[in-house]
């Protein structure tokens, strides 16, 4: 059977996971994963080729002597706050004489929905259609072999900085790997995280990272918006270090060890050996006003893009909290209450062996969709008609 390797290139670590599916079974086998520090990449974003190229190597040749498996291509993830979305509207004429709408015109009217003034060095990602008008019927989802004059759709459109989604191609090709396909990382999340219900309730996967915060909102089983803000839990250690003046690794240490979202009782002074072999006292009632603070911050940022979309506290499905960053305790309880929604952490699902840990929902996420993508090109049902056709055309532009 063909395997299906995903490469999620963070701002602090760079994950790979490989994984194989038999034929007779819905879920995956893991067959080896890997965990590199990263190096030139800030707020998800490549900065420095030649470093990124070198972590890559690195990690991939781990997972290639572990899982004693040869990988020539990936599916790799795309962050960083330059990746926007926006809505756009398209309108053809039927072509048939018979007036039958057919795949043509619905690849015509998605790609009409494309052609909108852009500001230099934007690119198109890809089009999410929500929704197709025939005529004067509206709420249309599929209207292949309908019958009208005109065809109308809604849409969702993703975009970001080509300077930046370069960099990332180069990087990784200059690894000396082939990219199946670069993904949205709230998108990729979104795949090994959610349920068919959740996203035909309405529902916003949150995967807060160490530099980014990526959203995804899904409502009907379409993506309605996904955004990625320059804000994430390395900036709570960053606070960390700058309230409890230590050094940056002893902040990380403090954050991991005594942190948590929510603190109740007596005051207790706690005392942590430094980096340095020094002993540093610090309050957990500061501790925890510190994080409460940043972790604040992002829920309040997250609240505005839920405000433009008209669905603040309107989800019924609520969000999902993924990704390192949600490993803080008692961070739903805050989550709740800044959000006014229901809230839970959630890990990977679609594997033979549960991978019980946010911080891979990313590179999970990137097998699981590549998966679909093998299951589409057998005819077999997949995530999503509308997603997995987009994600077969992202940034092919960009792959040499």
């Amino acid at each position: 059977m063909s395997t299906i390797c995903g490469l999620d290139i963070g701002t602090s670590t760079t994950k790979t996971l490989i994984a194989q599916k038999k034929s007779d079974e819905d879920l995956l086998d893991v067959l080896g994963q890997s965990k590199e520090t990263s190096s030139g990449v800030r707020k998800g974003v490549v900065i420095d080729i030649e470093k990124v190229t070198n972590a890559i190597k690195s990690a991939l040749d781990r997972v290639q002597t572990g899982s004693n498996k040869r990988i020539k291509s990936v599916f790799v993830n795309v962050g960083g706050a330059h990746v926007f979305s926006t809505s756009s509207h398209g309108l053809v004429s039927v072509s048939r004489a018979d007036q039958k709408i057919s795949q043509e015109d619905i690849d015509r009217v998605i790609e009409e929905a494309q052609t909108f003034p852009l500001s230099p060095n934007r690119e198109i990602l890809a089009v999410f259609p929500q929704e197709f008008t025939v005529d004067d019927g509206e709420g249309v989802k599929e209207p292949l072999g309908m019958k009208g004059v005109r065809l109308e759709t809604e849409a969702l459109v993703l975009g970001g900085f080509s300077p930046y989604l370069k960099h990332l191609s180069q990087a990784v090709l200059d690894a000396g790997f082939q990219i199946d396909d670069l993904i949205l990382t709230p998108l990729a999340s979104s795949r090994a995280i959610l349920t068919p219900r959740e996203k035909e309730l309405g529902v916003a996967l949150l995967d807060i990272g160490a530099g980014t915060t990526g959203l995804a909102v899904f409502e009907e089983d379409n993506l309605i918006h996904a955004t990625i803000l320059p804000i994430g839990s390395a900036h709570i250690t960053n606070d960390i270090a700058i309230g409890l003046k230590c050094d940056i690794n002893t902040a990380e240490m403090i954050k991991l060890e005594f942190g948590t979202c929510h603190f109740k009782g007596k005051d207790k002074k706690k005392n942590i050996e430094t980096f340095s072999g020094e002993t540093l006292p610090f309050s957990q009632k500061r501790l925890h006003r510190i994080i409460k603070a940043r972790v604040s911050e992002i829920f309040e940022q997250v609240d505005k893009e839920l405000k433009k979309i008209s669905r603040q506290a309107l989800l019924p499905g609520g969000v999902v909290l993924t990704g390192g960053g949600s490993k803080i305790p008692k961070i739903k309880n805050l989550a709740k209450k800044k959000l006014k929604l229901p809230c839970r952490v959630g890990t990977p699902k679609g594997f033979s062996s549960p991978l019980e840990n946010p911080e891979w929902a990313t590179v999970c996420g990137l097998v699981l969709l590549g998966g679909d993508l093998e299951k589409e090109r057998g005819g077999f049902p997949a995530f999503g008609k509308e997603i997995i056709a987009q994600l077969k055309k992202i940034f092919k532009v960009f792959i040499p």
